[in-house]
């Protein structure tokens, strides 16, 4: 049987429980302490605005600057 879970452990009793299931041959444990890889907001949002929304949306954010520069 090969089936591979992601599990977030939020205590640390967890681990311990974890390696004991794996010295039963229960359980392998492939990683550990992974930590997922951090997006870039590009990325994250790419494909969001069209290209005039995108546009608007960044003539809007410069008017917004000199107006709070001016204040």
């Amino acid at each position: 049987m090969e089936n591979t879970m992601l599990i977030q452990l939020t205590n640390e009793k967890a681990i311990r429980l974890l390696h004991e299931l794996e010295e039963l041959h229960l359980i392998k444990v492939l990683k550990e302490n992974i930590t997922p890889p951090k997006s870039k907001l590009s990325d994250k949002y790419r494909g969001v605005f069209t290209n005039e929304e995108a546009l608007d949306f960044n003539k809007h954010t410069q008017t917004m600057r000199k107006e709070w520069d001016n204040t």
